[in-house]
């Protein structure tokens, strides 16, 4: 079931100098909610901006009814988003889109960027389940990593940077974790990082699955802003047949 709430911004938190956190909390009960899926945020008085901004879920919890997402500056709405305040409402659609896998008994979860973020949700799940994942997180410098701490409470955590000032110098593609056996992965970040795991997926064959960056205006599949071509079907609307694809099925 989709929601539509105004939530409460009952934390924020600066992670580095372009990613900030978000704990939104609503007044009820939020319903089921699957890592990989997201939330589309209303950021107000943006003249060329009309649609909604997609976010994906870091974390739920239950038991206080709050979604926490994370947030990239990267353009006029979500700068503006940036300047809310605990205690601020914020218009959202939640939850969005399908979800990752959650049987895999050896996953790998790869995450570059901030595309490392709906993946700490699913390595809670894991963990939850008594499977304590393993996860391989890319970026370019030291400075572009966050909450690094936190995942390692529920995943082996491994890292690359591109100038080696954190964990292995190199692509995620070169870290040594990846010459290790899985049964699958998992993998969100910027498009070439995903193509490049899914290449090294398919050599070893075993499944890999991706969540898509699409710009995911509406939602609900509407406004085609989002749409990918597979195999099977054609092109499809990422927000509502995805995000999350059987790397496979794509036309990268």
């Amino acid at each position: 079931m989709k929601y539509q709430q105004d939530l409460l911004v009952t934390r924020k938190e600066l992670l580095n100098k372009n990613n900030f956190l978000l704990e939104l909390q609503s007044s009820t009960p939020i319903g089921d909610i699957f890592p990989g899926q997201f939330v589309n945020i209303l950021v107000e008085h943006i003249p060329d901006r009309l649609l909604r901004r997609p976010i994906s879920i870091h974390n739920v919890d239950f038991t206080t009814n709050t979604i926490t997402v994370i947030v990239q500056k990267i353009g006029k709405a979500t700068n503006k988003l940036s300047a809310i305040r605990e205690g601020d409402k914020l218009n959202v659609v939640f939850p969005l889109g399908n979800y990752f896998p959650m049987k895999e008994k050896q996953p790998l979860l790869v995450g570059g960027g901030v595309g490392t973020a709906p993946l700490y949700y699913l390595a809670k799940t894991y963990y939850d389940k008594g499977t304590k994942p393993t996860m391989l997180i890319g970026a370019k410098t030291k400075e572009q990593l966050f909450l690094i701490d936190r995942y390692k409470q529920i995943a082996d955590v491994h890292i690359s940077t591109e100038d080696g000032s954190v964990g292995e110098r190199g692509l995620v593609t070169q870290n040594s974790i990846m010459n290790q056996s899985f049964s699958a992965i998992i993998t969100c970040g910027p498009t070439p990082m995903m193509k490049a795991i899914s290449m090294e997926a398919e050599q070893r064959q075993i499944p890999c699955y991706v969540s898509l960056e699409n710009r995911m205006a509406c939602g609900i599949g509407a406004c085609l802003c989002c749409v990918t071509d597979t195999k099977s079907d054609g092109n499809v609307c990422v927000c509502v047949e995805g995000p999350v694809f059987n790397a496979k099925d794509l036309k990268w």
